[in-house]
């Protein structure tokens, strides 16, 4: 048992740097070389983009409204490249680059519509409290006493553990967890949030049938299923409402399952990539073609820079 009082370590003293953020990622999970600091076991692959014909009613984006190249990358939720794809609690991500050189978005998305912090100060806590000690292990009796006094950090989690397994990278609804500002060329503007969902809708694992598949399951089943024909994602516009929150990403919009949403459009995912492909460069959520603006809430704002120190180590 730690001897530190948990309570005075709730919030770091002043204002958390992304390289903070980068350097406590990485001690969650044992400071492995040369590997990204979060997402870092994944498979690159690529396909195409197609978009709807509703698209330009919510965005001028180029890399929206017109047919694009798509490089993508499927990933496990852990700063540890060894991690199982059995580990339930673990997110799952989908990284995808659209459009052409002169407009291009990086979109990330993941397997929860929420983050597990509403501030950098919070995001550093959250982590220092999870930090493995001398035994390898986290002290639950301080993650617990974080939690306590910071309950919205747990609705992340509380989301993961109230699913089932995802069966397959093909299989599983990701979301954009942030409020984005899309502007048409009406020039109206409105926040969405991005929802990406398997065309032929979620696969999950029953709990014995998880306990019988292999740490590395999810990546052979998208081979497999790349191998056999291609794997499809509608790219969805969830529409904001009046008092919609934009500035905190740990909470859910209102009936956010319910609520209209529009198809930007279809991912195509047809080869596997080599992961040096992806491993090139990092996706950029700051690198968003016109028509599409950055969201407004203070872990957005530094995500570019946290992922740009963590491939500049990685390098």
């Amino acid at each position: 048992m730690s001897t530190k009082d948990p309570a005075k370590s709730q919030f770091p003293t002043g204002s958390a740097a992304p390289a903070s953020i980068v350097d406590a990622l990485k001690a969650v999970a044992g400071d492995p070389p040369k590997v990204r600091a979060s997402f870092a076991k994944g498979q690159c692959v690529h396909g195409a983009y197609i978009p709807s014909d509703q698209a330009e009613e919510i965005t001028k984006s180029q890399s929206f409204t017109r047919p694009s190249r798509v490089l993508a990358r499927f990933s496990v939720g852990s700063g540890n490249p060894r991690v199982a794809d059995t580990d339930k609690l673990a997110l799952r991500g989908f990284s995808f680059r659209l459009g052409n050189v002169d407009h291009r978005s990086d979109i990330l998305t993941q397997s929860a519509p929420v983050h597990y912090a509403r501030t950098l100060d919070q995001m550093l806590a959250f982590l220092d409290a999870s930090i493995p000690g001398e035994d390898g292990k986290p002290d639950m009796e301080r993650i617990s006493a974080f939690a306590a006094a910071n309950p919205e950090t747990q609705h992340q989690a509380d989301y993961i553990a109230a699913r089932p397994l995802p069966a397959s990278f093909a299989g599983t609804t990701y979301w954009g967890v942030h409020a984005f500002p899309a502007t048409n060329s009406m020039g109206e503007t409105r926040f969405i949030k991005f929802k990406v969902t398997p065309v032929g809708g979620d696969i999950a694992l029953a709990e014995d049938e998880a306990k019988a598949k292999s740490a590395d399951f999810l990546h052979e089943d998208l081979e497999h299923r790349i191998a056999a024909g291609d794997a499809r994602f509608s790219v969805m516009a969830l529409l904001d409402r009046p008092g919609d929150p934009t500035m905190d990403a740990t909470i859910r919009w209102p009936d956010e399952d319910r609520r209209e949403a529009l198809r930007l459009g279809t991912i195509v995912i047809t080869a596997i990539d080599p992961n040096e492909a992806c491993d090139a460069f990092f996706f950029d959520p700051a690198n968003l073609a016109e028509g599409i603006g950055h969201p407004p809430d203070e872990i957005f704002a530094a995500r570019s820079a946290a992922y740009a120190i963590s491939f500049a180590r990685r390098r």
